[in-house]
């Protein structure tokens, strides 16, 4: 028995609250007692949500992945539960289903396909090579600021084409828009009186509008021009269904891009660089046979699981798990959890870089909405580590490592750590 799967009463699970989120064990193991005693669990929020269902197996998880039809995104992907007038003025591609969601997926499917991001690479080792370069200088240093957050980033300022200068302030506005539950982070915090003000924006954030403002001035110079960035392709072709891009689907698609484009690689580098600190065998296995990394990426995306869930809506009446869900309820895929399946992965609280057939859903299962962006985050995320893993002699932990308070982003905020290079 290890930290992650020591048992919580089933009486003591409660996954919607945020206070369970912060110290990198107790997720895991009310995840554990689900899948073992109750899969398929009713979970009761505070007003003035409703609750949900806690889908926690993989084989569950793969099945509403893929079902659009009885699991729809159209009625949001968070748990906050919104009213018709608010889904249509916050939707993004995230809750679209069918012929719409398909035509603006495929906008930008070449540009993260892997002819284009093969393209990419030298550009990326180039870039990851002067991160490290000003990192380990230091010898003591918070490898969240200064590596994660600092490569996935500046990644995400060339597919846009904006200045560098600019990254600090693409940081911080996906630091406030998706840590809409941390005081640390968040304007205003979510469901909080002053959040009624925002409640027409992603995620209740007033930094979208700031967003929306940098986006919009971006499409405004590249309308018309022959750029082959994201925004010029957004505002230059239109989707093959043949319908035009609203304003409004600009705004929320460009949110969309500036978040997930930065957030989910930064936790991934952070958990994995985290994992091999605790680990050191396996940190050795790599630098003794960097041909391993590969491999390994699969291996730190599993063991990472930046994004704990997305929730999907029940269209009719359907059993799941021995459960009866009824048409409207909230049905959420914790992805942190199928992640840590026994039926699929032997051993699955082992960290282990030599892990072979990695079936993980960190990016979805079989989803139409399968990440779009998966194969960038993993070539981002190797790279990354064949340009470090060569040049540490040894890391470690010199302080404590906070999380994000939520149960949607598995988040790291600080990893201090000291480094001898090799």
């Amino acid at each position: 028995m290890t930290a992650f799967d020591e048992p919580v009463a089933l009486a003591d699970v409660d996954l919607a609250d945020l206070g369970n989120f912060t110290d990198g064990v107790t997720p895991w193991r009310m995840f554990h007692t689900l899948r073992h005693e109750d899969p398929v669990h009713w979970q009761p929020e505070p007003e003035p949500n409703s609750g949900f269902w806690s889908v926690t197996r993989h084989a569950d998880i793969a099945r509403v992945d893929r079902d659009a039809e009885t699991f729809t995104s159209t009625k949001f992907v968070n748990l906050e539960e919104l009213d018709d007038d608010q889904i249509a003025k916050r939707a993004s591609i995230l809750e679209l289903d069918g012929v719409r969601h398909r035509a603006l997926r495929s906008l930008l499917q070449r540009q993260f396909g892997q002819r284009v991001i093969n393209s990419y690479t030298d550009f990326l080792r180039g870039l990851t090579a002067k991160t490290l370069d000003a990192a380990l200088a230091k010898g003591s240093f918070d490898f969240v600021a200064d590596v994660s957050a600092d490569f996935p980033i500046n990644v995400l300022a060339r597919l846009l084409d904006v200045p560098p200068e600019d990254n600090q302030q693409l940081i911080d506005w996906g630091n406030r828009i998706i840590g809409n539950t941390d005081p640390d982070y968040a304007d205003v915090l979510l469901h909080s009186a002053e959040s009624e003000k925002y409640r027409d924006l992603p995620f209740r954030s007033p930094a979208s509008l700031e967003v929306f403002e940098y986006g919009r001035a971006l499409a405004a110079e590249r309308r018309g021009g022959s750029g082959t960035d994201l925004i010029s392709t957004l505002v230059n072709q239109t989707p093959r269904d043949g319908v035009p891009l609203t304003a409004q689907d600009f705004d929320n698609y460009f949110l969309l891009l500036v978040v997930a484009g930065n957030e989910t690689t930064r936790h991934t580098i952070s958990h994995s660089m985290l994992a091999l600190i605790e680990h050191p065998e396996q940190l050795a296995r790599l630098q003794e046979d960097p041909s391993l990394i590969p491999n390994a990426v699969e291996e730190f995306l599993r063991w990472a699981s930046p994004v704990y869930h997305f929730r999907r809506t029940a269209t009719r009446d359907v059993e799941l798990g021995g459960k009866t869900i009824r048409e409207g309820d909230k049905v959420v895929m914790w992805y942190a959890s199928g992640n840590r399946d026994e039926e699929v992965f032997g051993n699955p609280y082992d960290f282990d870089v030599t892990r072979r057939d990695n079936d993980h859903v960190t990016f979805g299962k079989g989803s139409p909405h399968l990440c779009l962006g998966n194969l960038l985050a993993r070539t981002e995320v190797r790279i990354m580590f064949e340009e470090l893993i060569p040049r540490l002699s040894s890391i470690r932990l010199a302080g404590d490592v906070p999380r994000v308070r939520s149960n949607f982003v598995n988040g790291i905020k600080k990893l201090p750590v000291e480094v001898t290079l090799a």
